[in-house]
């Protein structure tokens, strides 16, 4: 969480200081994932997006982002998830993962949540569906949970070379 947005707040009652991170919320099928608000350029509707061959299974091509040729990864891939048609609420979302700039296919984008660093638990030793390496935490929001995710595992740039 060293990388997150964070801002000292005093507490009311207790007079502690707490952190606060800032995360861009999006969605893949019925999980609802996060990620550092500083990672994320920008978030754009879907866009017709060139095969490139030999390139890894989860990375679905290349765009043109305003002159610039970027990779762009479908998560539902990346995480062997069922695979779905894109629809008016897919999204890509545009990241900086250590000076890389790539996109990430999502099936929708919900919202910029600012959360208390004490709601992420380390994540559970056991994750259905998603390698647990890529999880950062869980938060725990009021009525559902959300997966905090670590960019720099769940994208390897190295893999991605050449593009």
């Amino acid at each position: 969480m060293d990388t997150a947005v964070i801002e000292k707040t005093e507490g009311i009652q207790s007079g502690t200081v707490d952190e606060l991170l800032q995360l861009v919320s999006f969605n893949i099928g019925t999980e609802e994932f996060g990620v550092d608000i500083l990672k994320v350029q920008e978030i754009n509707r879907m866009v017709e997006i060139t095969k490139v061959p030999q390139a890894p299974h989860y990375v679905e091509g290349v765009i043109n982002l305003r002159g610039k040729v970027i990779p762009i990864v479908d998560l539902r891939k990346r995480f062997n998830l069922e695979l779905k048609e894109y629809d008016k609420n897919t999204r890509i979302v545009v990241v900086d993962i250590n000076g890389n700039i790539l996109g990430m296919v999502v099936d929708s984008v919900s919202e910029v949540l600012r959360l208390p660093a004490n709601t992420i638990e380390p994540p559970p030793e056991i994750v259905t569906g998603i390698n647990s390496e890529y999880i950062k935490g869980v938060a725990k929001l009021e009525d559902r949970l959300l997966i905090f995710l670590d960019l720099s595992k769940v994208i390897d740039v190295s893999e991605m070379a050449g593009f």
